[in-house]
């Protein structure tokens, strides 16, 4: 059994939509699994659009906006409660213009509600229903509501809606107001200062390590208290402090920055957050063990993680942290391959209406299976009668990285086992953003470990988004959001343009060692992504980028983005872009972007960390300077990558990853530079990295 390769779960290649009533709402014309799912409701859905708003005005009803997406539990709950059931839909639709949103679609709609939610309810969350004027300003909302008093506190949804709809008729002008403190309000948190010329200083990066160090909880592991969220940002930024001259010379910080990373990272991997039996993280866990999550699977989540683990693995070279990358990628290529063999966005956390059922176990079930063995597989994975969820068990590894690898076979007759059980429901849309993500840390895990097929399998998703999702026009470049079947839908927003960015210079660092001296110029393809990005998304008056370009109207106000959520916002992603660019192109207005653009983050990283983690490490690895490394053509790359990254064997600390750009140079020496200082020339990947 042990090395045959896992065939795919059957179930997952077709995402199971609900079966469409003979007369469905306008959600079943809609692309969207999300949309899709609501289609035979009562309510007379319609999708994000101007005929939505033009209904509103001329029937003079305020428009409920509903945002969620397809892999959500609680998303479904509510539909089942309340948007199923005719009664309900019948208030819904005499009182409201109702708007379904996927959130993953349009997420430029999804923060303008959310945040006006947050700021009148403290919270916020999925599903989210905001309540707005026919103009599209959000005046109340909140996210999951019951159909009936449950004695929680919570209002019930049918008594909300009249509630909503009667002050909408009899105090139209108090909403109005209140929905003009709210865009007013929120325009203002989205600004950021004028720049000034200043920065965040190398003891303001300090200072923010020290404070997520502080935040972090030594017993179990991440940076909160339940419910327990991965944060690879906070994790990479404290690896790219923790190469920082100041930290190498001070032994105790270091020390307390090393025991951060380990903990969490050694607590994701072996709790109930790592799918134990399939591989891939699960969204989040409730309880602060790690214990149980909320199943669906993102990939988002599991892009970033890949690079997180290689870039501690680097570091570190602990066993479980490889082990992870690889079966991250084993769960991608078996379950998540879509059309054009781009990612699918994400896998439910409900099978059969029931959360988890796919990945629980029971005793009787692993005996069943693995017959003697099951024994001691259940003690070093916490398998009991009793359980650790509804009477089942979610596996959580108790035992030392040996023990894991002695139960592989074990764990993939467990898989094949639990492919045949239904499977949760696939959304298929393949969004561009979330895979440009997840190209540039198969790309960076892939030069980590020497591993030239997940560099290609990053190059190979480049190549088609390249040829497929954008279209240049004038010098501009115009991108898609997201791929439905075979074709590439939806206008780029900020973050689309940025990560794509991001995505070509991890190309462009490491193509010399993957694809040799031929290969497309990745670093151009930026650059072109990022000027850009300039023309449509910035605030020339002010510091910062725009979600939306300036040609988009259905929204009730632009916002920007600096706060990292789950994915790294728009504006961190800039600096990365701005400080590599200009390092490869020697172009001076790459450097006075960077300068100009850091300015907004000085207040940031002093007061909030924890929420610009993405534009922390850009700040750190800026500082440190970005490694430049011209190579003889000829030179022997794969000994290069050795020298650099070195092996398994490798002890710990020698070789931490850092970010460079390897260019072949006809000279017979090889170059370094390190920012915009060069060294003399050296004769050797030994002198390189012995230097570096």
């Amino acid at each position: 059994m042990q090395g045959q390769p896992i065939k795919k779960p059957q179930g997952c290649t077709q995402p199971r939509v609900p079966k469409v009533k003979a007369v469905p709402n306008r959600l079943a014309r809609e692309s969207s699994l999300y949309l899709k799912q609501h289609a035979d409701n009562p309510v007379d859905w319609w999708p994000w659009c101007p005929e939505a708003f033009a209904t509103a005005k001329a029937q003079d009803k305020p428009v409920l906006v509903s945002v969620g997406y397809s892999s959500c539990h609680w998303c479904h709950v509510m539909a089942d409660e309340s948007f199923a059931q005719p009664w309900i839909a019948d208030l819904m639709n005499q009182h409201f213009v109702c708007i379904k949103v996927d959130r993953e679609e349009k997420p430029e709609v999804d923060k303008l509600m959310m945040d006006a939610v947050q700021m009148i309810q403290g919270h916020g969350g999925w599903p989210l229903n905001a309540f707005c004027l026919p103009d599209g300003r959000p005046f109340f909302g909140g996210t999951y509501f019951p159909p009936e008093d449950r004695g929680h506190g919570q209002v019930p949804w049918p008594q909300l809606l009249m509630r909503v709809a009667d002050f909408y008729h009899t105090h139209k002008s108090e909403l109005a107001a209140n929905a003009d403190a709210i865009a007013k309000n929120l325009t203002h948190l989205t600004s950021a200062p004028e720049a000034d010329g200043s920065s965040p200083s190398p003891e303001d990066l300090i200072q923010a390590a020290q404070k997520l160090c502080e935040q972090h909880d030594d017993n179990h592991g991440g940076f909160t208290a339940a419910p327990k969220f991965p944060s690879p940002s906070l994790i990479d930024f404290l690896l790219s402090i923790r190469s920082t001259a100041a930290v190498e010379k001070d032994r105790a910080f270091a020390t307390r920055i090393d025991a951060v990373i380990t903990i969490t990272l050694g607590a994701m991997a072996r709790g109930g957050l790592f799918d134990q039996i399939g591989g891939g993280f699960h969204r989040y866990c409730v309880d602060q063990h790690w214990t149980v999550p909320h199943f669906e699977k993102m990939l988002y989540d599991n892009a970033q993680l890949l690079g997180t683990y290689a870039e501690a693995w680097a570091r570190y070279r602990e066993p479980l942290y490889a082990r992870i990358c690889e079966e991250i990628v084993v769960w991608l290529e078996r379950e998540m391959v879509t059309h054009h063999r781009l990612f699918a966005s994400a896998l439910d956390a409900d099978t059969d209406h029931h959360e988890g059922k796919t990945y629980v176990w029971k005793p009787s079930q692993v005996v069943e299976i693995l017959g003697e063995e099951a024994r001691p597989f259940a003690a070093a994975y916490g398998i009991t009668d009793q359980g650790n969820f509804e009477g089942t068990n979610i596996l959580k590894l108790r035992d030392s990285i040996e023990v894991r690898d002695r139960y592989k076979a074990a764990r993939e007759k467990l898989l094949m086992a639990r492919n045949q059980r239904p499977q949760p429901t696939r959304d298929d849309k393949a969004l561009v953003s979330w895979n440009t993500l997840l190209a540039r840390n198969l790309v960076k895990a892939g030069w980590i470990f020497g591993r030239k097929d997940w560099w290609n399998r990053g190059s190979e998703i480049e190549a088609v988004l390249w040829s497929k999702a954008v279209q240049e026009r004038e010098n501009l470049l115009d991108l898609h959001t997201v791929c439905y079947g075979t074709n590439f839908v939806g206008e780029g927003n900020l973050t689309d343009y940025t990560w794509f960015a991001e995505m070509e210079l991890a190309l462009a660092s490491t193509a010399s060692w993957a694809k040799g001296v031929e290969h497309p110029d990745y670093a151009q393809r930026a650059e072109k992504l990022i000027t850009t990005t300039q023309k449509k998304f910035k605030d020339l008056p002010l510091a910062g980028y725009f979600i939306v370009g300036d040609n988009r109207t259905d929204l009730a106000l632009r916002q920007k983005e600096w706060f990292d959520n789950a994915t790294p916002a728009g504006n961190s992603s800039l600096i990365h872009s701005f400080s590599a660019l200009s390092i490869l192109t020697g172009n001076d207005i790459w450097r006075k972007e960077l300068a100009e653009h850091v300015t907004a983050y000085g207040g940031m990283a002093r007061r909030i960390p924890s929420g610009v983690g993405h534009a922390l490490t850009g700040l750190t690895w800026a500082a440190i300077g970005l490694s430049t490394i011209r190579c003889p053509i000829g030179s022997a790359m794969d000994e290069c990558q050795q020298a650099l990254c070195g092996n398994e064997k490798t002890p710990a600390h020698q070789r931490p990853y850092r970010p460079l750009f390897l260019i072949h140079h006809s000279a017979k020496e090889w170059a370094i530079c390190i920012g915009n200082t060069c060294l003399p020339p050296v004769h050797s990947w030994k002198e390189v990295a012995e230097f570096l």
